[in-house]
This record gives structure tokens, sequence and C-alpha cells, in this order.
């Protein structure tokens, strides 16, 4: 019984490469969870600049909307709502994506217009937006469009 005792080696126990597997597995899961949140901030951050527009509100009175209005420069594009820090920016968007962006901002959509911006504009972009700022609109009100023509 002696032989069969002392003739099987103990164990060998690698504890180094175990710690050096887990240190290795951790760092690969973190790793992986700072880029996860890292590429959830950049689409977070580019959705709140698509929707809430890259310019600095300015202030506005609560009045009513127009139909004929005028404006210059971001303003025809822009839509600021009542109790709203920045402009909805619509420059630029397709009829889907601004679509979207009514949808979200809890805004109808009123009438569809298409005008000819010769080379300034994108075929089938906004061109303006009718209330615009500075007037102010309400959850819920209507917001006309204008496109490019092809």
């Amino acid at each position: 019984m002696n032989e069969f005792a002392n003739s099987a080696d103990a164990p060998s126990v690698d504890t180094v490469g175990i710690v050096r597997k887990t240190r290795r597995r951790r760092v690969t899961a973190i790793a992986g969870l700072a880029a996860a949140l890292i590429v959830a901030g950049g689409g977070t951050a580019l959705a709140t600049a698509v929707t809430s527009g890259s310019h600095a509100a300015k202030p506005a009175a609560a009045t009513t909307a127009t139909t004929a209005t005028t404006a210059t420069g971001n303003d025809a594009t822009n839509v600021l709502l009542k109790d709203s820090k920045f402009p909805l920016e619509f420059a630029g968007l397709d009829l889907d994506f601004a679509k979207q962006l009514l949808l979200k901002s809890r805004l109808e959509l009123g009438t569809v217009s298409k005008v000819d911006c010769g080379k300034d504009g994108k075929p089938g972009s906004v061109h303006a937006v009718d209330p615009h700022s500075p007037k102010t609109v309400s959850i819920g009100a209507t917001i006309n469009l204008t496109l490019c023509a092809g």
C-alpha cells in the first residue's frame, strides 16, 4: 500500500497564472464597459446636438405665431418651444428626420411646400420653418416646412 500512496505526485496549482488570467479578464471587462459608455455618450451627445441645435437660445417673449414672417440666417430653420433654452434646428434635415424631430418634440406637421433654393440647398432638405424663432410655440403647435426643390 505504501507504494501506491507515495507514487502519485501532488497536484500543482499555477497561482500566478490564475491571478494573471483573472486580471486579464477584469481589465478586458472594464475596457469593454468603458467603450460601451463612450459609444452611448457619443450617441447621446449627437442626438442632443441634432435635437437641441448647437446655438444658444435667444431670449424670446411669448407671442402668437403669424403666417407671414420673414427671417434671416439660422432663425428661418429654428423653432423655439416655450420654456425651452435651446431652439430646435431643422436646417438641412430631410422630411423623414424633420417629422421625427417634430414627433419627439410633440409638435404637429402642417403643410409641406417646396421652393427653388438654387445651389444653396440640398434637394429635399428643410429650407425654412414657420413659425420660426424668435417666436415661441407651445407643445402641440403646427409647424409648416419648406423644402428645397430638386
